[in-house]
């Protein structure tokens, strides 16, 4: 059985932005140092750990140097180079393995793993080269869509092909790289399951959450929708395979696509906090974050109950086009919970904050959250007409 590391001790964290951020405040608040490594500085991380150190993820030397200083290592994003997580794990614990993150963070080997494993996915089919694409098309027909084999997120690195006859532009589309095609899924809406697993196997789950998008970025997401208790017990027991199969110590999300004839198919992991379990941090018990602290330390997993239905909503840069959004009108909802991540720029489409609202339901919650976000810009519309 591992070590317990206790209150007091220092996590190092390799990564640095709004998911870091809101593990070291819960971190902190258990009692833990928190450090940080990423290449920038005054980082949505950086602006509350206990220290911030800025380099390369491929200078090992100073990855070596920031385990030296931690009791234990884990990530709040999975494009941190394989060679990092060895090199961290010759000096502390890294949670989750270095393994994970090496299949997460590559389409083609996610997806090998999780077909090899006998988790459903879409039809898919690797495409190293220009030259593959066209015998990968005819096999997986159209339309489907070709994404980048690495570092894709937010819907960017991807295109639809209805035709064949837009290969060639679909292939620059994508950078004219390493891809896989996919299958076009018909599905009624898409759900995740955000979930922890101990280092001693012990398994939470947060439930299932819906997923809603507004040009391929998360948008809003209901904890607990209306859909068939099957369903969600099937998605809670593919998501608890997933960490089981990958031998995950921390927090993973599945994402999922519901099909309109009720099967479920795995998009993607992603082996840490998730935007879609954001909701956790103001509407459980535990929230994801301090769940991660807990597996990555070996203590026991919290209580993931509902204190009272929610939904979230993401705040883009595109809020600040017309200067600074009204706070003052949203949070004339007294119940409103407004997280905002210490970016200095707001760019379009760039996540800057989430809200959280609570009601009777979660469509009730939703309809709420929504019309706070709103409230941020009206008075701006007002001045403009």
């Amino acid at each position: 059985m591992s070590r317990p590391i206790l209150p007091g001790a220092t996590v190092g964290v390799l990564g640095s932005g709004q998911l870091g951020r809101m593990f070291a405040l819960s971190a902190r608040r258990m009692g833990y140092r928190v450090h940080t490594f990423s290449p920038g500085d005054d980082t949505p991380m950086g602006q509350v750990a206990d220290r911030e150190a800025v380099g390369d993820y491929n200078d090992l030397d100073a990855i070596a140097e920031f385990a030296s200083r931690v009791d234990v290592v884990t990530f709040e994003f999975e494009n941190v180079p394989h060679e990092a997580a060895l090199a961290a794990a010759r000096h502390v614990p890294v949670r989750p393995d270095g393994r994970v993150l090496h299949i997460a963070q590559h389409r083609q080997r996610e997806k090998d793993f999780l077909a090899d494993a006998g988790f459903p996915t879409a039809p898919f089919e690797h495409v190293p080269d220009r030259a593959t694409l066209d015998a990968a098309l005819a096999r997986i027909g159209t339309p489907c869509v070709l994404k980048t084999a690495g570092f894709g997120y937010d819907g960017k690195g991807q295109v639809v092909i209805r035709s064949a006859d837009e290969a060639d532009s679909a292939w620059q589309a994508i950078g004219a790289g390493e891809a896989v095609l996919e299958g076009f899924i018909d599905f009624d809406c898409e759900i995740s399951v955000v979930a922890a697993r101990g280092c001693d196997g012990e398994f939470a789950h947060f439930g299932v959450t819906e997923n809603r998008h507004a040009n391929h970025i998360l948008d809003v997401s209901i904890p607990d929708p209306d859909i068939d208790p099957a369903i969600v017990d099937q998605a809670v027991a593919i998501a608890r395979g997933v960490l089981e199969a990958l031998d995950v110590v921390g927090v993973l999300c599945v994402e999922f696509f519901l099909c309109t004839d009720g099967t479920l198919l795995i998009n993607e992991v992603a082996p840490r906090p998730h935007n879609s379990g954001h909701f956790s941090f103001d509407a459980c018990v535990t929230s994801q974050f301090e769940q991660q602290l807990r597996a990555v330390c070996a203590l026991p997993l919290g209580d993931t109950r509902r204190l009272r239905p929610s939904a979230m909503v993401n705040l883009l840069g595109d809020l600040w086009e017309h200067g600074m959004p009204d706070w003052r009108a949203a949070l004339a909802d007294p119940e409103l919970k407004l997280h905002l991540y210490g970016k200095a720029e707001a760019r379009p489409g760039r996540k800057m904050g989430h809200m959280v609202a609570f009601g009777d339901s979660g469509e009730q919650a939703a309809r709420r959250v929504m019309d706070a976000r709103a409230a941020l810009t009206a008075e701006s519309a007002v001045r403009r007409s």
